[in-house]
């Protein structure tokens, strides 16, 4: 158990509902709890569903600090303990991802199931690092608003962007109300995590993961390196699909993490 103090103001902003089995949902970079809005209702039909904020996004404060992928971890962990929750299931977008891995890392025994969406357990390419800093410039240079209004159109597979131009909109509308500082600190949180493809490794809870075809933001050449990683997993591929699989397939994703769930919570 940690005997850190949390480094943040705790609370996190969060949404409950539901009861039973708690289940942790963790959103991606430059979005907030809003991403699961289409997932808390029918998931908490069967199970105890906790959508939260990340600290510096969402209704949270800023951050005004540097922070790692373990900060990040450690505060989801003491918001967990204020709000009665000792062994959930976790399931993260992207970086929300990699914060599920580095909760999973420093608390294994406090995890009943892992799901990463669209995330992977490797460390950033010494390309994929060069690109952070040229994004910490860009930003720096041009401002906020100018790179969210870039970030997420590519998110998503183009064959499906013009029919999706709603949901662009909402996760844009999503990131330019987060603060510069957070995406600035948090962006070199992402590029010096460590690779924690070991974690998958000696995780023996089940772990689910969905991955993208044509996600460019976690190549799906990266993902298939991990499929075989975990004791025990459920591996999801979807066709024709980029990074934002709950908002492109949202039924198709919402049935894969139910019965996910349902696979996790038959152990009990």
């Amino acid at each position: 158990m940690s005997q850190e103090p949390p480094k943040f103001n705790l609370p996190l902003a969060y949404t409950e509902a539901g009861e039973g089995m708690p289940v942790v949902l963790i959103h991606g970079f430059c979005e907030s709890r809003e991403l699961w809005r289409d997932f808390v209702g029918p998931l908490s039909q069967h199970f105890r569903i906790i959508a939260l904020d990340l600290p510096g996004f969402g209704a949270n404060a800023p951050l005004n600090t540097p922070v790692t992928i373990g900060d990040l971890a450690e505060a989801v962990y003491h918001f967990l303990i204020t709000i009665g929750v000792e062994h959930p299931v976790m399931i993260g977008h992207s970086l929300g991802g990699y914060v599920a891995l580095a909760f999973a890392e420093k608390f294994p025994q406090r995890l009943r199931g892992l799901g990463l969406f669209h995330s992977t357990a490797q460390n950033d390419s010494f390309e994929k690092k060069q690109a952070r800093n040229k994004t910490i410039e860009f930003i720096e240079r041009y401002g906020l608003e100018e790179f969210v209004d870039q970030f997420f159109t590519p998110l998503f597979f183009d064959g499906r962007r013009k029919d999706l131009k709603d949901e662009i909109k909402f996760l844009t509308d999503i990131g330019k109300a987060t603060s510069k500082e957070t995406v600035v600190e948090v962006i070199k949180a992402m590029r010096d995590r460590k690779d924690r493809s070991r974690v998958l490794e000696k995780l023996t809870c089940p772990v689910l993961m969905i991955a993208g075809k044509n996600d460019t933001a976690i190549p799906f050449t990266n993902s298939m390196l991990q499929f075989g990683l975990p004791y025990e997993s459920m591996i999801q591929v979807l066709s024709n699909t980029g990074h934002m699989g709950m908002l492109e397939r949202p039924k198709e994703t919402l049935l894969m993490v139910k019965n996910f769930l349902e696979y996790v919570n038959s152990f009990d």
